[in-house]
């Protein structure tokens, strides 16, 4: 441990000696390791970006889409949907969180410019976790909404204007026109960039009345969706299909993978190649600290010749050199990396990626970049002097004094 101590202390004094000739070799790894953190940690980032985009609209890995409908209305009694999809979730043991119900439509609301036929999609409370949305004001559903005499929603920026609303903190409300009017409170605003008013209305609430309460159009048959470990999706979507049919006499039942099958293998293959080109460029740079190594060494020929007739080793002049090097790479990538850091954390990255839709896990600055970065500068600083302290220790003590 001395030694390697010794080494190193005297690795970093030919460092602090010979300044110039290590800036100047250390530039090209400097600005590699610099372009192979920030471009592996912008690929990393834009591939979680992209996989809660994808999980945003179809659910995260793996989302199991059931759907039933009677073959001669097109759809189902609700009771009678209801009470298939409760034995089913408890046949399977199923927790609420993996659990989500979904129906599209349209309903009435009586805006300030008269009323409004606006899309609505009803949905459970588990419904904005399976989907990660992430609303820029106020809240998500929760269970307790259910138990509101004033049902729920969650409206977009579009349905916010339009009811003349600037924010929440008015805490506004707006009436679901129709046969039964109900009062409903807005508690979330989510951002989606539909280009036209849509709400999210919880499923069920007790001032709902019927319903169909406010219905303005025809409701789609609704949809259960359960969230499974990947390797057990092909068995839940056979097996749900099988046992919901026989919950449901005579309904024609759906079940399907909704989220992107490819989307893991995918994102995985982003990431080797976002390393693939950080490594190139490492590469680059490695070559051009080689380069300024030999030169060095035939430089240092005579130094190294009076170190060998005052004693020292082969062992010691070839660490000494190969630590050299080291100690350079590694200082030059720590800098590298705190600067690759300092600039992607002040990147817009959540506005150029995502479009301004908040994500739900914002992603930081992955570690495993910034560590990948630092083992590479030293590697690279390894491998650089590997060749110079070779050479370093094959020449001859008369003849290094001679030169």
């Amino acid at each position: 441990m001395i030694g390697l101590l010794g080494s190193v202390t005297e690795a970093w004094g030919e460092v602090r000696v010979h300044k110039a000739r290590v800036l100047l070799s250390l530039v090209g790894v400097f600005l590699a390791v610099l372009a192979m953190t920030t471009v592996t940690a912008l690929g990393e980032m834009a591939a979680q970006v992209q996989q809660e985009q994808a999980e945003a609209s179809g659910g995260r890995t793996a989302t199991i889409s059931v759907q039933a409908y009677d073959p001669m209305t097109g759809t189902l009694p609700q009771a009678e949907w209801e009470a298939g999809v409760d034995a089913l979730v408890a046949r399977y043991g199923m927790p609420a969180e993996a659990v989500a119900t979904t129906a599209y439509g349209q309903a009435l609301y009586r805006m300030p410019g008269g009323t409004q036929t606006i899309d609505t999609i009803r949905v459970s409370p588990s419904y904005g976790p399976l989907h990660r949305i992430q609303p820029v004001e106020g809240r998500w559903f929760r269970a307790g909404d259910r138990e509101s005499m004033s049902p729920a929603l969650v409206v977009n920026e579009d349905f916010l204007g339009m009811l003349g609303v600037a924010d929440l903190s008015s805490r506004p409300t707006v009436v679901i026109g129709g046969p039964q009017p109900v009062l409903a409170t807005i508690v979330g605003v989510a951002r989606w960039n539909s280009g036209y008013p849509t709400a999210y209305r919880i499923d069920e609430s007790a001032g709902d009345g019927a319903a169909a309460t406010g219905s303005a159009g025809y409701w789609s048959p609704p949809s259960l969706e359960l969230w499974v470990p990947s390797a057990q999706a092909d068995a839940v979507t056979e097996a749900v299909q099988t046992d919901l049919a026989r919950l449901l006499p005579g309904a024609e039942v759906q079940a399907f993978r909704a989220d992107p099958e490819n989307l893991e293998s995918t994102i995985a293959k982003l990431r080797m190649a976002v390393r693939a080109a950080g490594l190139v460029v490492l590469a680059l740079g490695g070559l051009g600290v080689l380069n300024i190594g030999l030169v060095t060494v035939r430089q240092r020929i005579r130094e190294i010749g009076v170190r060998r007739s005052f004693g020292a080793t082969s062992a010691r002049v070839f660490s000494a050199v190969v630590l050299e090097s080291v100690v350079a790479t590694a200082l030059a990538g720590l800098a590298a990396v705190a600067l690759s850091v300092a600039v992607v954390r002040n990147l817009p990255l959540e506005r150029w990626l995502a479009g301004g839709i908040p994500l739900v896990d914002a992603p930081g600055f992955p570690v495993s970049a910034a560590v990948e970065g630092l083992i590479a500068a030293t590697a690279v600083g390894a491998l650089a002097g590997l060749v110079p302290a070779l050479i370093a220790v094959r020449v001859k003590v008369i003849d290094a004094i001679r030169f």
